[in-house]
């Protein structure tokens, strides 16, 4: 792995040469080992926090980890295109619009205990706004190369604080092209559905059940890229326990090793019907 500045990710992206970087702030990770027909991507795997940002911020770390996606990385990291954020979403959230990318409260909770700086805010947001000029600039290389492209929007979901009982896949298709591609969104679903998993987990997959995919990543892309089909694939934390932080690593490498195989799947599906 390389760190790379924007404007050399950009360029090795246009060229189509094969990379795997850091970026020059360590705010993201990119890896192409080779240009696919399709993107992983997990925005809110991280969990940096700003040293300059820990004095002021009223949630612990252990409250920032609860809302952070854990391991979703991870579990797409064998694919050949793999894109992750590495700063927590308490200091910026890459699937917010900027203006409402920084947070002032968090699920309830005031955030800071003094309203941030403007410097503080604008270097939380050219962050943000660098992961974008790399999105646009992916999205639109392997869209113009294949004609359509498919990404698969990683994310996670604490189903305890639920008090209904929820599924362990649930699939956000509010802001996709339903007409288009509805059919295929039902299918990523149906798959979701058939993985085994260990510790009697049931893999109960749902659409739209807990959350509609209306996150910022999905929007911008979907909005600019008319032949990308963005999949908002949430899964809940059965891969951890949420209220101790352990991690349930014979899960996340079930889920890691059937979506190596579920994913190419549902790829082939996409390029032969949409």
């Amino acid at each position: 792995m390389h760190r790379l500045s924007i404007a050399n990710i950009i360029s090795n992206i246009e060229s189509e040469i094969p990379f795997e970087a850091v970026s020059e702030d360590y705010s993201f990770t990119l890896k192409v080992a080779s240009y696919a027909p399709y993107i992983c991507a997990a925005v809110h795997d991280g969990h940096q926090f700003r040293k300059s940002l820990w004095e002021n911020c009223l949630h612990t770390e252990y409250e920032r980890w609860y809302e952070e996606d854990p391991c979703t990385k991870e579990m797409v990291n064998t694919h050949p295109i793999v894109l992750a954020g590495c700063d927590s979403r308490f200091e910026y959230d890459l699937n917010r619009a900027p203006e409402t990318a920084i947070y002032t409260d968090a699920w309830g909770k005031q955030l800071w205990k003094n309203q941030l700086s403007e410097t503080e805010k604008e270097e939380s947001l050219q962050k943000h706004a660098d992961f974008y000029r790399v999105v646009d600039s992916l999205v639109h290389q392997i869209e113009s190369k294949y004609e359509k492209t498919i990404v698969f929007d990683m994310h996670s979901y604490n189903w305890k604080r639920w008090d209904r009982p929820v599924p362990v896949w649930n699939l956000g298709t509010a802001n996709i092209n339903n007409a288009r591609f509805g059919n295929l969104a039902a299918s990523w679903s149906q798959k979701l559905g058939q993985m085994i998993l260990p510790n009697g987990i049931e893999s109960v997959s749902k659409i739209n059940d807990t959350f509609q995919g209306n996150g910022y990543f999905l929007k911008r892309i979907s909005q600019g890229f008319a032949n990308t089909l963005v999949l908002a694939t949430e899964i809940s934390k059965i891969y951890c326990d949420e209220y101790t932080g352990i991690i349930y690593p014979e899960v996340v490498r079930a889920v890691e090793m059937q979506l190596k195989e579920l994913i190419p799947l549902q790829v082939k599906e996409f390029q032969q019907t949409a």
